[in-house]
């Protein structure tokens, strides 16, 4: 198998698009032409996850967290990212980033602490917007079958469980040919009009290029005419963090001590509890501090993330109960959930979960 085929699946599920401005998403190294066998999933890359792809034979490493962040002026082993990137070099193994893409994804991170916790009812807490484009074009009736199946064959028409989705309506279209042209109606130098269809999709941003350019191929007309909108509306299935609801409720010395339990933390560290059930809870993995106030305008009864400082605590203003975890914590099951989505798509692929805890942290 090739790595670009692996690559392309998962970017199919979380677009490169969809990741934070000042994330390093993709392929950080390596050759997507390379041939690969295995693959080693971790959270994250280091010098110790190198080895062990070297000790098993991997060629290819998947992490969540990139090892290259920010931009490398030198590449000299003065630090664990420079001796790490170097290390992966002189043995050719290709490492790639699945992060904020992953996190945004509706099927990622996320979900993975939402199950986990056993919560039901599960919604993206913070959805993005614009992320969504309407292409409008206008077909001959005769033709509006072939226009529609190439849209939906290149991924337009897609509203969550719902495929195939389409509206159109009915006018009249008009148009005078050039002598240069050449009509699939009508007759140069004369004004033509015909009965038309103005068929409507919606498609996610990521693949809005290969639909316009299927509906073109598809179009029997030499010059399709075509509106792209970008829309105001939230994409319920792209965004940061996840809220849903315990079946049962819990006092909030019960819960945290599920939360200590089901995420094997050392220490949660929280704000003052307020003597109320646990019912409703939001949360994300990571560091997701700057989703406080979306929590709070969803009535959750606490707020589970990772990496929250000192002062940040007093933003609960007795409103909600905050609990850092920790960031290696809340995210520690992702190389699992990255493993189960890759194990769906090539069930005869060995994939391997690292062995190695790379949590920079240690609890006294």
């Amino acid at each position: 198998m090739k790595i670009h085929e692996i690559t392309k699946y998962l970017e199919s599920l979380a677009p490169l698009s969809t990741q934070e401005s000042y994330d390093n998403c993709g392929l950080i190294l390596g050759d997507l032409n390379a041939d690969v066998d295995e693959v080693l999933i971790s959270l994250d890359c280091t010098e110790e996850i190198v080895d062990e792809a070297i000790e098993k034979g991997i060629s290819l490493i998947i992490s969540h967290h990139p090892i290259v962040f920010k931009g490398l002026k030198k590449l000299n082993g003065s630090n664990y990212i420079e001796r790490t990137i170097i290390k992966a070099i002189k043995n050719d193994i290709a490492i790639y980033a699945l992060h904020t893409n992953f996190d945004n994804y509706l099927g990622g991170v996320n979900l993975e602490i939402g199950e986990r916790i056993g919560l039901n009812d599960l919604k993206i807490l913070l959805p993005k917007s614009q992320t969504l484009k309407k292409i409008s074009c206008y077909v001959p009736v005769e033709s509006i079958t072939d226009v529609k199946n190439s849209l939906f064959a290149s991924g337009a028409g897609e509203l969550g469980e719902y495929s195939n989705c389409s509206f159109v309506s009915e006018g009249v279209g008009g148009f005078l040919p050039s002598n240069n042209s050449n009509p699939a109606k009508g007759i140069k130098n004369e004004l033509f009009e015909s009965s038309e269809l103005k068929l409507e999709v919606i498609v996610s941003a990521d693949k809005v290029n290969k639909a316009v350019a299927e509906m073109i191929q598809a179009h029997p007309y030499e010059e399709p005419a075509y509106e792209v909108y970008t829309l105001d509306n939230t994409n319920n299935y792209l965004g940061s963090g996840m809220v849903g609801v315990l079946q049962q409720e819990m006092s909030e010395l019960d819960f945290l001590a599920h939360i200590k339990e089901v995420f094997e933390c050392g220490v949660i560290r929280h704000t003052k509890l307020l003597n109320r059930k646990i019912k409703k809870v939001a949360f994300c993995g990571g560091a997701g501090g700057f989703l406080l106030n979306r929590a709070k305008s969803v009535d959750a009864d606490i707020f589970i993330t990772g990496d929250y400082k000192y002062h940040e605590f007093f933003d609960s203003e007795n409103q909600i109960v905050i609990a850092d975890i920790g960031h290696f914590e809340s995210e520690q099951f992702t190389s699992k959930r990255i493993g189960a989505v890759l194990m769906k798509k090539f069930p005869n692929f060995a994939i391997h979960l690292t062995e190695v805890n790379t949590n920079p942290i240690n609890y006294f």
